[in-house]
């Protein structure tokens, strides 16, 4: 198979409730994500899910229910708070960290404040910290696949917000589009809110849709109808077009460091993956006048190229970055389940002209497992690639058991 892709069409607004919804219409477990939602351990909210019909297309729409209480507003840290004492993977984790960064730097550049003094109102609320972790797990349950959108039109007038009246598209989600390509234009009212912006600019490359092959498509609605388009987002899970999927050109971002700490090379990898970078790394070098250096690097998508640059310059002591156009051969890639005595785990299969040549079991997987049981990581790696051969007729190949989380 080759490559996934996930395509987002913003056909009416985008919101986080819209994605959710298209992600649940497009085939995402119900069961599995409000599982790992209630790892956040927010209290009083549940999914209420419908179908209905949006300028005559059946669409599936979405609405996190919530006991009555007062909005409560949350800093930064207060969801940080929250999505670090969750039990959502690693990767979720970092993801959702980094959505709610992007957001606290788009309100603290419209309001004139530091990042640590916003205040979040309608993104603390709990329905919306359920939107944006739900769009993190939804992507996890997909398999991480490569995700891409078509520029959204924003919408025209006024809008009402904790702040006030304000013009559309409101200045926090024209800070989180910054640098991404926007169409001028189209219906009255908040078309794209600050939820969905900070989906788009931070898990999404947004551009022109590739050649691609559609094998599942769902759509969610918005609640807001119009009279010109129908409300609702569209999601098409495909596989990448020969020439055009994972053997497209890239980008290498570097910088040398020679007076940066562990730490900040650490986070500074971290930044680069929450960007959207395939891989990151840091390798030691011998700079001028003999001194001891790192290497830092990543790997990207051309769209992706000023997000992982930016990682680099913000959380480093570098005063440039520089960028090297590669191209790659990747291995056909798919993910499959295994029963094991410790849970379900994925194993990740590479396939060379059609025979797998490759299959790892998940590290995010089989880490979370040995959680639950209580057991070493490495007894549940070997339980699943034991699993894995004991499903197949024959031997996987020469070259089984290799492959890892890094891109080629």
């Amino acid at each position: 198979m080759a490559g996934l892709l996930l395509l987002l069409e913003p056909i009416g607004g985008l919101a986080g409730d819209m994605f959710l919804a298209a992600a649940l219409d497009l085939g995402v477990d119900r069961a599995a994500l409000e599982a790992r939602l209630a790892s956040l351990k927010l209290p009083g909210w549940r999914l209420e899910v419908s179908r209905v019909l949006v300028n005559g297309l059946a669409a599936t729409h979405l609405d996190v229910r919530l006991e009555p209480a007062p909005g409560q507003a949350r800093r930064l840290a207060d969801l940080i708070a929250v999505v670090d004492g969750s039990g959502l993977s690693e990767r979720a984790r970092a993801t959702a960290r980094g959505l709610f960064e992007r957001l606290a730097w788009a309100e603290a550049r419209v309001h004139g404040c530091a990042v640590e003094e916003v205040h979040f109102h309608e993104v603390g609320a709990v329905d919306s910290i359920v939107d944006v972790c739900g769009a993190v797990v939804a992507l996890e349950l997909l398999g991480w696949p490569r995700a891409l959108a078509a520029p959204p039109e924003l919408g025209t007038g006024f809008v009402t917000t904790a702040h006030g009246r304000l013009p559309v598209p409101p200045p926090a989600v024209l800070e989180l589009l910054t640098g991404l390509p926007v169409r001028p234009g189209g219906p009255p009212g908040e078309a794209v809110t600050p939820t969905g912006a900070v989906l788009l600019a931070g898990l999404f490359e947004v551009g022109p849709l590739p050649p691609h092959r559609p094998l599942r498509v769902g759509y969610g609605a918005g609640t807001a109808r119009w009279p010109d388009r129908p409300n609702v987002v569209r999601l098409t899970l495909g596989e990448a077009a020969p020439g055009l999927g994972p053997d497209e050109p890239l980008l290498v971002v570097e910088c040398n460091l020679d007076d940066g700490s562990g730490q900040l090379a650490a986070r500074a990898i971290e930044a680069a993956l929450e960007a959207g970078a395939l891989d990151a790394w840091a390798a030691p070098l011998t700079m001028k006048k003999g001194r001891p250096g790192l290497l830092l690097g990543a790997l990207c998508e051309p769209g992706r190229r000023d997000p992982v640059a930016r990682a680099f310059l913000t959380e480093t002591t570098t005063l440039g970055v520089r960028f090297t156009r590669v191209e790659r051969q990747v291995l056909e890639r798919e993910l499959r389940e295994v029963e094991t005595r410790y849970g379900t785990v994925h194993v990740k299969l590479a396939r060379l002209d059609g025979r797998v040549v490759n299959a790892q079991p998940e590290y995010d997987d089989c880490l979370a497992r040995a959680r639950e049981r209580g057991v070493p990581v490495k007894e549940v790696l070997a339980e699943a690639a034991s699993a894995w051969r004991a499903s197949r007729r024959g031997p996987v190949g020469a070259a089984e058991g290799g492959g890892g989380d890094g891109a080629a």
